[in-house]
């Protein structure tokens, strides 16, 4: 079976709750053609770089999938069909990534606050000139 990489965009008007459930409508998709879902993070709900059929913001969603291609394709066909999905992308790959995207990386660092070397200025406040 081929391995792939998916990721879909979904309304900003639906709730996580619903992408959730989307989610997993499209995993049941993939496991009756024969394939497989080994790895599903939700990103969150993020901006768009520019409208989409009216919307600014969009939840992402990340599957990886070890499946045949009819099964992919079947999939592909139901998103089209869905009025909540706004865009998505799938693309071939030769290995599945171990561990948490570089999206999901992102977050963890950015919840960590800290920074390296301290403040700013080096631990030393400049004063402001006119």
């Amino acid at each position: 079976m081929a391995l792939y990489e998916h990721i879909f965009l979904a309304r900003q008007d639906v709730s996580a709750q619903q992408v959730e459930d989307l989610t997993k409508t499209l995993t049941d998709v993939l496991t009756s053609g024969g394939g497989k879902v080994t790895k599903n993070e939700y990103w969150g709900l993020k901006s768009l770089s520019y409208r989409i059929r009216k919307n600014r913001k969009a939840h992402y969603s990340l599957l990886n999938i070890d499946a045949p291609p009819a099964a992919v394709a079947e999939m592909e066909r139901q998103m089209r069909i869905n009025e909540d999905i706004l865009r998505f992308m799938t693309v071939r790959v030769d290995k599945l990534e171990d561990g948490p995207s570089a999206m999901m990386q992102k977050r963890d660092r950015d919840e960590r606050g800290d920074r390296p070397g301290g403040d700013r200025f080096g631990g030393e406040r400049r004063p402001r000139r006119f």
